[in-house]
Order: C-alpha cells, then sequence, then structure tokens
C-alpha cells in the first residue's frame, strides 16, 4: 500500500503538447475564463507563450495579450517573429511598452526598437535607466545579422592572479548566474580578454590554484561584426555552448550561447522554406488578408511573367501543334520532368551554400557531376517515356522526339541548378529567394524549345 502510494506520488501527470495548450486556450477565450488562462501561461514559457499568440487570429490575439501578466511581456516580445510583434505592439499604449523594455536584455530590445516609428524609438530611449541604455546603445551600433547584435553582454569575468577560492566566493556572492554560464571569462585589467576558465575546472581544482595556471588560452573567439551565419557554422563545427565576443582592439564585449545559436539555425531554415515560395521568413500566418494579399500578389505577378515567356515560346510552333495533336499531350512531360531534376540539384546547391561547403575550388567537379547525374537520368526515363508514347500514339517519331528532349533539358536543368544559385550569390541575391522562379522558366523554355523545335526537324 505504502509503495503503490510512493509511486502515485512520483508520477508525473504528461505534458500539454503545444497543440493541446492551443485548443485549450481557445476555448478558455472563448468562454471568457481569464483565470483558466492564466493558469495555463503561468505553467509555459515564454517561447511556448509566443507561440500560442503568433497561432491565434488578431481579435483572439489581442485577447490573449491582455491577459498575459505585465512582468511577462517583455520576455514574451522578445521571442516573437517581427510580424506578430509589430501587431501587438501597435495595440500596446507607451507605459506598457516601456515597462516591457525595461525587462529585456537589450540583445532583445535591440531588435524591438529599431522597429518602432521615430517618435516611440525616442520616448522610450529616454526612459530607460543610464546603464540599460548605454549598453542598448552598444548594442546599436553594431549592424544587424552580425555576433555584435547576437551577443549578451552579460558575462562573468575575472582576472588571472586571483585563486580559484577568491573566485568561487565571489560567485556565491551572486543570487542567479546568467544562463548557460560553461566558462567564466579572464581579462586583463584594460579588459582585454586573454582566456576562458571552465566552470568544471574552476569546482575541481585546487582552492588556492592560481586562475592564469587554469586558465584555457586555445579558445575560439568571435569578432563583434562576424555574421549570424558565420557564428552558427562555427558552432556547429566545434559542438561549443558558448563563445567569447571581441572587438578589433581584443576588448571583451559579451558572449554567445548556444541558445542564441539554434534561433540562427530555426530563422534560416525557415527562410530558405519560406523565400522559395517568395515568402518573407517573418511572415505571419494570421495577418489581415489585405497586407497578406499584397506581399503574395507581387510574388504571383513575377511568375506569371516568366509564365508568358514559355507560352511565348510555345506559341511560336503553334504550325507543328496544329498538325500533331499528340505533341501538345506529351508537352508538359518535358518540362516536367526537368524541373524536376533541376529543382534537386537546386536545393542541394542551397544548402551547399548555407553550409559554405561551395567554393571555387570545387566547383567544376560539382557542375561534371550533376551534368553526369542528369545524362544518366535522362537516358532512363527518356527510354521510358519512349516506349510508353510509342505505344500510345504508335509513332517512332514521336518517340525520338520526346527521347531526345528529355536528355536535353534533364541535362541544361542539372547545368541550370547548379550555376543559377552561384550566380545570385555571386551578385548579392539570395538564391533560396529567386532560384526557383528562375530554374522553373529556365526549365520550362528550354522544354517546349527543345520537344517543339525537335519535332519540327523531326515530324515536319
Amino acid at each position: 500500500m505504502i509503495d503503490e502510494t510512493v509511486a502515485q506520488a512520483n508520477t508525473k501527470p504528461p505534458e500539454t503538447t503545444q497543440a493541446e495548450l492551443l485548443a485549450q486556450v481557445v476555448e478558455h477565450l472563448d468562454a471568457g475564463r481569464r483565470d483558466d488562462i492564466v493558469e495555463h501561461l503561468e505553467a509555459a514559457h515564454a517561447a511556448e507563450v509566443a507561440d500560442l499568440l503568433e497561432s491565434l487570429p488578431p481579435d483572439q490575439r489581442s485577447g490573449l495579450w491582455d491577459v498575459i501578466p505585465a512582468e511577462q511581456e517583455g520576455e514574451i516580445l522578445s521571442h516573437l517573429r517581427d510580424e506578430a510583434r509589430a501587431s501587438i505592439i501597435e495595440e500596446m499604449d507607451d507605459v506598457e511598452l516601456v515597462a516591457a523594455a525595461r525587462s529585456m536584455a537589450p540583445e532583445d530590445l535591440a531588435e524591438v526598437i529599431e522597429e518602432l516609428p521615430d517618435e516611440r524609438h525616442t520616448a522610450l530611449l529616454q526612459t530607460l535607466d543610464g546603464d540599460h541604455r548605454q549598453r542598448l546603445q552598444a548594442v546599436l551600433t553594431f549592424g544587424q545579422n552580425t555576433a555584435g547584435r547576437l551577443m549578451s553582454t552579460d558575462v562573468l569575468s575575472v582576472r588571472p592572479d586571483v585563486s580559484v577560492a577568491v573566485v568561487l566566493r565571489w560567485l556565491r556572492r551572486h543570487q542567479v548566474l546568467p544562463p548557460h554560464t560553461d566558462t567564466l571569462m579572464v581579462i586583463d585589467e584594460q579588459g582585454h580578454y586573454l582566456a576562458t576558465l571552465g566552470v568544471d575546472r574552476l569546482l575541481t581544482s585546487d582552492p588556492q590554484a592560481i586562475v592564469g595556471q587554469l586558465m584555457r588560452q586555445d579558445t575560439v573567439v568571435v569578432r563583434a561584426d562576424m555574421s549570424e551565419h558565420e557564428v552558427a557554422a562555427l558552432f556547429e563545427r566545434r559542438d561549443l555552448i558558448s563563445l567569447p565576443v571581441l572587438d578589433q582592439e581584443d576588448h571583451l564585449l559579451g558572449r554567445i550561447t548556444i541558445d542564441d545559436v539554434v534561433d540562427i539555425i530555426r530563422e534560416e531554415s525557415d527562410k530558405v522554406l519560406l523565400n522559395r515560395a517568395g515568402l518573407d521568413e517573418d511572415e505571419d500566418l494570421f495577418a489581415p488578408v489585405m497586407p497578406s494579399a499584397r506581399r503574395r500578389g507581387l510574388w504571383l505577378g513575377i511568375n506569371l511573367m516568366t509564365v508568358f515567356l514559355a507560352a511565348a515560346v510555345i506559341g511560336r510552333f503553334e504550325a507543328v501543334l496544329d498538325q500533331i495533336v499528340a505533341l501538345a499531350v506529351l508537352l508538359p512531360i518535358v518540362a516536367s520532368m526537368g524541373g524536376i531534376a533541376g529543382s534537386q540539384t537546386l536545393t542541394l546547391m542551397i544548402r551547399g551554400l548555407a553550409l559554405d561547403q561551395i567554393a571555387n575550388a570545387n566547383v567544376r567537379w560539382l557542375i561534371g557531376k550533376e551534368i553526369a547525374v542528369g545524362a544518366l537520368n535522362g537516358i532512363a526515363w527518356a527510354v521510358v517515356v519512349a516506349f510508353v508514347a510509342y505505344l500510345w500514339f504508335g509513332s517512332t517519331g514521336i518517340s525520338v522526339t520526346i527521347a531526345s528532349a528529355m536528355i536535353l533539358n534533364l541535362l541544361i536543368a542539372a547545368l541550370a541548378g547548379v550555376l543559377i544559385p552561384l550566380g545570385l550569390k555571386r551578385v548579392g541575391i539570395d538564391p533560396a529567394l529567386s532560384g526557383a522562379v528562375i530554374l522553373t522558366t529556365v526549365t520550362d523554355i528550354v522544354g517546349f524549345l527543345s520537344f517543339l523545335g525537335l519535332a519540327t526537324v523531326i515530324l515536319l
């Protein structure tokens, strides 16, 4: 009986999934049960509450925000995507916004404050206390998407000439240590970075040992102007938890921790996925109809122009289409196969560029490899399509035409899949944003032109 009671006491209730939490919050919102919502929010992390806000239509989003305790607003704002955060900030009065800002870390507040209108930006800066404002302005001096913007200025630093016992006594005076504190930064009297001292080594060393004897000087460092992408790649390659951030004179400015890098990796992944559809990574799924339609309409217009180019190519062969109706039936096959083959190469290239795996030294090999893959697949599937076309229409000429066009289009698709992202990157355009549209246009035009052009030569 006792064992059963102990077992029941030690059994934790199953955690609520984000989907279940969303359903419960929506139910409580509709029923006006504010106390029940607060109870759910108290058990949720700020990032989970941010996800809830992003998962609600505008009216329900406003209702949930009204229920959130004021002391949690700053941290929740820092986890929201730009567009969703902007929609909430528009509804906040200056007093509420200032209260939220005062609880935010400088690196998080820097991202928020730049999105504000000039008058609110200035007013908010003036209301911050001197130290907070100074740290915020220091972060704002760095460019967007750099290590300087990403870093936290909340750093524990020690001198190399003190003992382990002194450091431990100093640490015990802190009520809370900065999150993800795996190392202490060792600096000189002028604030120049010297090395790191791992917390594990600090805890296991002789209390009389000197920091300078225990510190690790081979630690990788990050310069404040390094891009976020380079920082994330460095963390991934070295399996790091934190890194010091230095200026050009080796002064310690702050540190970057793994939780920040996870956010970067997620944002880059979302960016690639959404940009291929012509959407911004901060696109709000529950944004109002008109802004959403306006943003997506621009991309549809660009795509429409490329479709007209492909249609113009087909129009040049109107005569052959009038005489041989079978060509119209088979026409989409060539273009579609080329588009799929090219998109496979394009996707791999975009990933390779994102991981810094592609350089001038290996581009020629990649081109040769992708052309060989395109040739093998082109020949294999051309035989299959030619056989089906012969059984369908009983024409050797049509079979030879579609087989030849498919091989040619898959070769061009493979070449385009390599060269398009390289060319876009060279001119400063994100390949994930427009690479797919350009590739589709190329494979459609080459597919139609090769198929109908060969048909004109072979069949007429």
